[in-house]
């Protein structure tokens, strides 16, 4: 009986098992660094898009200042029936 078979066979398998748990590491690490690329990306494009929409209202707010004024009343006005109208349904349940 030869017992150098069953000793190569394990080694073999140790090897092929060490190839794919390589593999699945570069893999993660692939996919690690696109993930993290994309998150800044998206990240650059909202400071962009928010920079752009803070000048919008500066300029709205520099041509329009009685619109933007009233805009704004109407819109705290509305935030706070929100906040009211919750408040109210939250102490009834209780």
């Amino acid at each position: 009986m030869n017992m150098n078979k069953p000793v190569e066979m394990a080694s073999a398998l140790v090897g092929q098992a060490s190839h794919a748990a390589d593999q699945v590491a570069k893999s993660t690490q692939h996919l690690a660094h696109n993930v993290s690329q994309g998150v800044r990306d998206s990240a650059q494009q909202l400071r962009e898009k928010a920079a752009y929409a803070g000048d919008d209202a500066v300029h709205y707010i520099r041509h329009e200042p009685v619109k933007a004024m009233l805009i704004a009343a109407a819109a705290g006005a509305a935030l706070m029936a929100l906040v009211s109208l919750f408040s109210r349904s939250r102490n009834h349940r209780d």
